[in-house]
């Protein structure tokens, strides 16, 4: 069997077209839900090109913020969108370069499900954060509450039925509330809980909704990269056949994320 191409996270601009716009309202409602006092020391892990980083920056007037991620490109557009006093490394999510309990919240924002195994990134999430501190995270619900992908990827599997296998719905497990239950209270975390987030997503016409998925940043723009110009028109002609088009030509969809929070003992 062929193996599946790693996934693409390296232009910050590519992805803030496809799906960073949409990140950004699901950061504001998750910081929003956080609570907490002023003047805190925040880790955003796998920060990608700031959303969340920068939410905190906004909502939180924290005392530091710092953003890492792998991801050298998504690192320069989050130095360019959040200012002081937020900062950002280069970082490894289950190897953190930071002493034990430095901060008092460590947060993530769409990033777990990306980390093979997940389990090392909560486990060192929870050491750098000082006890009883704030360890959350939120990712996207890809099988059933991600409309935008739901639709894509049932699309490209009534033209292509191998592209099942890379559907984020079936490839990410983990996106559901009881494995990220599971594994926060397998980090020892306490006073654990799982709640939905939802959000609108509405494209003024089929051309902005499909257009980023030409960027090949993600699982879903990777694959549609690996495609002929007939397969890709194919794909495209039954995408905009399956979609809920208003008499005005927009689309009108939602996306979930289910967020998972809890605190160190």
């Amino acid at each position: 069997m062929a193996q599946r191409p790693p996934d693409v996270w390296a232009r910050g601009h590519a992805y803030e077209r496809y799906m960073g716009r949409w990140s950004r309202q699901v950061a504001e409602v998750f910081v929003a839900g956080l609570g907490g006092r002023n003047g805190l020391r925040w880790l955003d892990v796998g920060c990608g090109t700031g959303a969340l980083t920068g939410a905190v920056a906004a909502r939180c007037r924290p005392r530091a913020v710092v953003g890492v991620d792998r991801s050298r490109g998504f690192l320069r557009a989050a130095r360019a969108a959040v200012p002081a006093p937020a900062g950002f490394a280069v970082a490894d999510a289950s190897a953190l370069p930071f002493h034990d309990a430095v901060f008092d919240a460590a947060v993530s924002g769409l990033a777990l499900n990306f980390l093979e195994p997940p389990g090392p990134a909560v486990a060192e999430a929870a050491r750098v954060v000082r006890p009883g501190g704030l360890v959350a995270a939120y990712v996207w619900d890809y099988a059933e509450g991600m409309g935008l992908l739901r639709h894509f990827w049932d699309a490209a599997a009534s033209v292509d039925p191998a592209a099942a296998t890379r559907d984020e719905g079936r490839r990410f497990p983990l996106c559901r509330p009881g494995p990220l239950h599971a594994l926060w209270t397998g980090a020892g975390l306490l006073d654990v809980s799982v709640a939905p987030i939802e959000v609108p997503t509405v494209f003024n016409g089929f051309a902005e909704l499909w257009e980023p998925f030409l960027s090949g940043q993600g699982p879903a723009p990777g694959y549609v990269a690996t495609l002929a110009p007939a397969a890709r028109d194919r794909l495209r002609t039954r995408l905009a056949t399956t979609l809920p088009t208003g008499p005005d030509g927009s689309v009108a969809l939602t996306a979930r994320a289910w967020a998972v929070r809890g605190r160190r003992p």
